[in-house]
């Protein structure tokens, strides 16, 4: 007897429909998945006999055939299960009351436990998202990953416990209630603040039009000027995400396995991987490859703290990211492709010591040692930095000063203002950001003065800036405009952007 399933499979964060198809047949008793399915597919043959034989159900003394189709693309993960025990119990009329109707718009997600126990899979809501644009009205998966899916509005999302009660459900004997998650967005409450950082008003200047435009952001000083500090409070600063940056964030952690509890994940990542983590971990990769860090900062921040002490390679495999916002992963079963848009912030010394230029240190440094540990930047990725930002030692009088500093909540409604200002202009452009601005979009949205070409030109010759750097000088002095509400970049404006990118001359590798 022939039997059809549906269930779905993962390309990346795209899912795409797969056709589990049983067929019975009589002879000498045998068990085969073909399809293209890799190892954890394949044991589903002893996943599935146990969960049915331990839940008190006849398993066929026949000839089983499993397919997946389409079969000429791999299937990858545990989630096939509870599909293949569907099609095994309906073709051999274990599930004689189904209906075939509700059957045909229907998929089938989960893996089981040998005692026939629904377990929780990654990547559901992926899944369901992809289902859900091809016409799909009803989701059977584990009740454990019941909340992640119930944000989807148009799906009938099915929990389900364990075998048995999947059959009296699908025979109609039991009703089980679609599950639906609320979401909420409530206001997230920092424990760090910036009104804690004494002095250094020009980095958190620096840092406001970070999180306005977003740009990347590179913080050179020495030990103890607060770099690694202030980064950690840009998070405070930036606006909540929206509901589409959300699911789309939600997707990318439930396929990694990241995602720690039930529904949205409504906080921006903060991602601060150590020094010696591997190229694949930034990336991403692996066998059956998974989002890297860069991935798990989508719609939120890396930060690389001490960026010299990282390998060279790692670092060099940012710079197609950085530009382009998305990972492609090669594989000789296909391409995977990542989303990678987030914010780059990075900190480091200006020499091995720590106190090149440092007013009140020594450094101890030859120029062949400072040479040397500056060109662990390379020049490409240091141009894919906009803002790069000297960070000199508070003042003592700073730091003892009772004159309160600026909230994170006052910085984060000018800079949410300013992100307004930019929805509205690039509302019809496929770019949300001034950050994202190309070439063309750069010669339309930021326009100069006469008097702001000439110092731009000097700036240019004089820092022997490249193109790069020159387009990234404009983005910032129209992010800079932006938050004075200024429709039209001036004079002032350059000249403050231009300050961000001084490091070129100073530090120059």
């Amino acid at each position: 007897m022939l039997s059809k399933v549906k269930s779905m499979a993962l390309n990346g964060l795209e899912g795409y429909l797969v056709e589990i198809e049983t067929f019975i047949s009589s002879g000498m008793p045998e068990f085969e998945i073909v399809g293209l399915g890799d190892t954890t597919v394949k044991e589903a043959k002893k996943r599935v006999e146990a969960a049915i034989k331990n839940s008190k159900i006849d398993f066929p003394t026949q000839k089983i055939l499993i397919n997946l189709a389409p079969a000429n693309l791999r299937k990858v993960g545990s989630h096939f299960d509870l599909a293949i025990l569907v099609g095994i119990l309906i073709a051999t009329n274990k599930i004689p009351q189904i209906d075939t109707n509700k059957l045909a718009q229907t998929i089938f997600i989960g893996e089981l436990s040998l005692e026939g126990k629904l377990n929780r899979v990654n990547g559901i809501l992926a899944m369901c998202l992809e289902a859900k644009e091809l016409g799909i009205k009803r989701v059977i998966l584990p009740k454990a990953n019941a909340n992640e899916a119930g944000i989807i509005e148009e799906l009938d999302i099915i929990p389900i416990e364990n075998v048995k009660e999947l059959i009296k459900y699908l025979n109609n004997e039991i009703k089980i209630p679609k599950v639906h998650t609320e979401i909420r967005k409530n206001k997230k409450k920092y424990e760090i603040d910036f009104l804690e950082v004494k002095g250094q008003e020009n980095v958190k200047r620096a840092l406001e039009i970070t999180a306005t435009g977003g740009h990347n952001c590179l913080l050179i000083g020495s030990p103890g000027t607060g770099k690694t500090m202030m980064s950690k409070r840009l998070n405070t600063i930036l606006p909540e995400l929206t509901l589409e940056e959300a699911i789309e964030t939600t997707k990318i952690y439930s396929i990694s396995g990241e995602l720690n509890k039930d529904g949205l994940i409504i906080e921006r990542p903060f991602r601060m991987p150590h020094h010696t983590v591997t190229r694949n971990t930034i990336i991403g990769g692996g066998k059956n490859p998974k989002p890297g860090e860069i991935s798990l900062a989508h719609n939120g921040i890396m930060f690389l703290d001490e960026l010299p002490e990282f390998n060279r390679n790692t670092l060099e495999a940012l710079r197609e990211p950085l530009e382009n916002k998305e990972i492609m992963i090669n594989r000789i079963y296909g391409n995977y492709i990542f989303p990678c848009n987030f914010i780059f912030i990075a900190s480091m010394n200006p020499c091995p010591c720590g106190y090149y230029g440092d007013e009140e240190k020594e450094c101890k440094c030859s120029p062949q040692e400072i040479h040397r540990y500056l060109s662990k930047i390379s020049g490409p990725l240091l141009d894919r930095i906009d803002l790069h930002i000297e960070v000199k030692r508070p003042k003592y009088e700073k730091i003892s000063s009772k004159i309160k500093s600026e909230t994170s909540e006052e910085i984060r409604k000018r800079v949410c203002m300013a992100r307004e200002i930019q929805r509205k202009r690039y509302e019809f452009e496929k770019i949300k950001l001034n950050a994202e601005l190309n070439g063309n979009l750069i010669s339309k949205y930021c326009k100069l003065d006469e008097k702001g070409e000439e110092i731009l030109e000097k700036a240019f010759k004089n820092l022997k800036l490249s193109v790069r750097a020159y387009e990234k000088i404009l983005k910032i002095a129209r992010t800079i405009a932006d938050l004075e509400q200024k429709t039209d970049i001036e004079y002032k404006h350059i000249a403050e952007a231009i300050q961000y990118r001084s490091l070129d001359r100073r530090y120059d590798n």
